[in-house]
């Protein structure tokens, strides 16, 4: 019998977790740590209050809703994303809770209601003054950079979140055997034609 030392002992149970994750794909393991931190315990916004991070998810859903292809935006953490974001850049904060206090007042002003309890209708009237910089008029302009910073940075959190690369059908950097050329519809399309 061969006796085993310590450090080999060591390295063998160390790698017994890396073997076992190797046994499935990126995706299950990817599922199961998603899984795994929301059993655990709900996120807990660091930068939003509870009534701003109620309406974050509000909105975002509103960009982003669940359609055939994926889930909403929620669903892709970019609520969570945004949270980040906020709390790693504080330059940006100011902003962020003015825009939301902005929407919640002119919610207040319309229907006398914060943006959360308002119905999914006058939710929208307010977004759509907003949402068209060409058409807005004077008295809610100052709605409009918050509304399009947000609807970009709702946007990045969701195309950069494994549903959102999904939802692009993004393949990453594929190896091609042979480059035969831009494919002759795309040519087309560009109004081009091949070089032969």
């Amino acid at each position: 019998m061969s006796t085993i030392s310590r450090r080999t002992l060591l390295q063998l149970a160390a790698s017994a977790p890396m073997a076992a994750a190797f046994s499935f794909t990126g995706t299950e393991v990817l599922e199961a740590s998603t899984q795994a931190r929301r059993a655990v315990a709900p996120f807990k916004p660091k930068f939003f209050t509870a009534h701003e991070y109620e309406t974050v998810r509000i909105l975002v859903d509103l960009i982003i809703p669940k359609d055939a292809r994926s889930g909403s935006a929620t669903d892709a953490g970019v609520p969570q994303f945004m949270d980040f974001f906020m709390t790693d850049n504080p330059g940006r904060q100011n902003a962020m809770r003015g825009g939301l206090a902005w929407l919640d007042l002119e919610c207040h002003r319309r229907f006398s209601l914060a943006f959360k309890g308002c119905s999914e209708a006058q939710r929208r009237e307010v977004l759509d003054d907003v949402s068209w910089p060409q058409r807005v008029k004077p008295a809610v302009s100052h709605g409009v950079p918050f509304f399009n910073s947000f609807r970009d940075l709702t946007a990045s959190g969701f195309f950069t979140s494994k549903m959102g690369i999904d939802d692009l059908g993004y393949q990453g950097n594929t190896f091609i055997g042979a480059w035969t050329g831009c494919p002759d519809e795309v040519l087309k399309k560009l109004g081009l034609t091949p070089a032969e």
